[in-house]
């Protein structure tokens, strides 16, 4: 585990449970111990069925965990009341989707100042459009989504999410429907946005894309197989592929 005072992400035996079409529990996270230290970029990867996503749910509070504790920004998320939870996530926290989540019939400016908007938090108009600018996506400010492409809109997801300023980016796949050149710039945008100030949590499939994180960390099973630090792509993937074979 790392130093508290340094972590802002911290994550102490976490379960969660499911259940079969049977009734009979499905353990997805089991005893699952983790930090994240502010300014650290993290990739989280696993054999499909390990329980990543529904870790990275875990810890940005959108998924509740049904055993040990979560703790977010220096808050436990697990025993926020759900105003409380709603506040810390739209302050504190941004969520990047595969899907990009964008509303279709608003402009891209428009969708990157919707959650200062819904927020009732200023947001200037200088600070959207240097959000777009940080995207390379300046003359796209007034296209729709549908007048994008799949590239574009990811990285108007990422300029919304930034424009909030978050402590942490969690990222789920958000290269996964994305071309090789659409994904490298997604990659090299999240890398940017793992500063001193702010953290990147990020699941994928692509196991160069997380052999270029800080650390990876492979699942297996719901559990935490094994921790790697600057590992190559090579590296990842033999871990990857032994926690398959131990499955």
């Amino acid at each position: 585990m790392g130093d508290a005072s340094r972590d802002v992400v911290r994550a102490d035996g976490i379960t969660k449970i499911y259940s079969d079409p049977d009734g009979r529990p499905l353990p997805v996270l089991k005893d699952v111990s983790l930090t994240v230290g502010r300014g650290e970029f993290v990739a989280i990867v696993g054999p499909s069925g390990s329980g990543k996503s529904t870790l990275l749910y875990a810890l940005s509070g959108l998924e509740p965990v049904d055993g040990g504790s979560v703790e977010v920004a220096g808050k436990r998320v697990d025993t926020l009341s759900r105003a409380a939870l709603a506040k810390l996530r739209r302050d504190e926290v941004g969520v990047i989707f595969q899907t990009y989540n964008l509303i279709g019939s608003l402009t891209a400016r428009e969708n990157i100042a919707l959650p200062a908007i819904l927020a009732h938090r200023a947001l200037s108009a200088s600070a959207v459009d240097e959000a777009l600018a940080d995207v390379g996506l300046s003359d796209r400010g007034d296209h729709r989504p549908r007048e994008l492409s799949g590239g574009q809109q990811q990285r108007v997801a990422i300029a919304r999410v930034l424009a909030a300023k978050p402590q942490v980016v969690f990222a789920d796949e958000p290269t996964g429907a994305l071309d090789e050149l659409a994904s490298a710039k997604v990659l090299e945008l999240l890398h940017s946005a793992a500063t001193a100030d702010r953290s990147v949590v990020l699941v994928t499939h692509d196991l160069e894309a997380a052999a270029t994180a800080d650390r990876v960390l492979v699942l297996r099973d719901g559990e935490i197989h094994r921790q790697l630090a600057n590992p190559s792509a090579r590296a990842v993937l033999d871990a990857v592929t032994e926690a398959g074979q131990l499955s």
